[in-house]
């Protein structure tokens, strides 16, 4: 008889994958609109072992939009040490490639639109702040540069949520809006 053998998760690899689940049903459906039921579901666990780990939903979807402004920070810090002569244009690929992944794109966009909550607008103003700041530092030319990065970047996370790639061919001013984006039309 064969035996079968389980490796079982650690709990920073459970407390991940959780929060992979959260960040793809919050990434749909924002903090109240989603169901810690339907992220228990997705993570293959039960709904009270969510609260073992993360005290209330808020503290999870916290943790979710940690995640995924950490995905955007490494992917800067990365881009810019592979590329440190042109750190500007290296981390505006960088995000390009980041706005394939729509559940770290829709759960930044979530992230803000739920910091009507205090707690949350606090909890997100220091994600911002620490993301600003860092692109200050990479980008290396001062508060302007940096302030127009992240606006272009503002504008490409809209042209991504709203899928407007798909009509480049079909409508002439979402291809004139894409032009010079670095986004692939074809």
């Amino acid at each position: 008889m064969a035996t079968r053998t389980t490796t079982r998760q650690s709990a920073e690899e459970r407390r991940a994958s959780i929060i992979a689940a959260a960040t793809a049903e919050f990434s749909r459906s924002g903090l109240h609109g989603t169901s810690t039921h339907a992220i228990a579901k997705r993570a293959g666990i039960s709904q009270p072992y969510i609260f073992q780990l993360f005290a209330t939903k808020q503290e999870l979807f916290l943790a979710a939009c940690d995640a995924a402004f950490e995905r955007i920070r490494t992917a800067f810090t990365d881009a810019v040490a592979a590329d440190p002569e042109n750190p500007k244009d290296a981390m505006g690929i960088a995000y390009v490639a980041l706005l394939q992944d729509r559940d770290t794109l829709l759960m930044q966009l979530h992230a803000y639109a739920a910091s009507y909550d205090p707690e949350v607008r606090d909890a997100i103003r220091e994600e911002f702040g620490d993301l600003l700041r860092l692109i200050e530092r990479l980008i290396g030319t001062g508060a302007e540069d940096a302030r127009d990065f992240v606006a272009h970047g503002m504008l490409l996370n809209v042209i991504a949520a709203l899928d407007l790639p798909e009509l480049a061919q079909k409508r002439e001013w979402v291809a004139r809006m894409l032009d010079g984006t670095g986004i692939d039309c074809a």
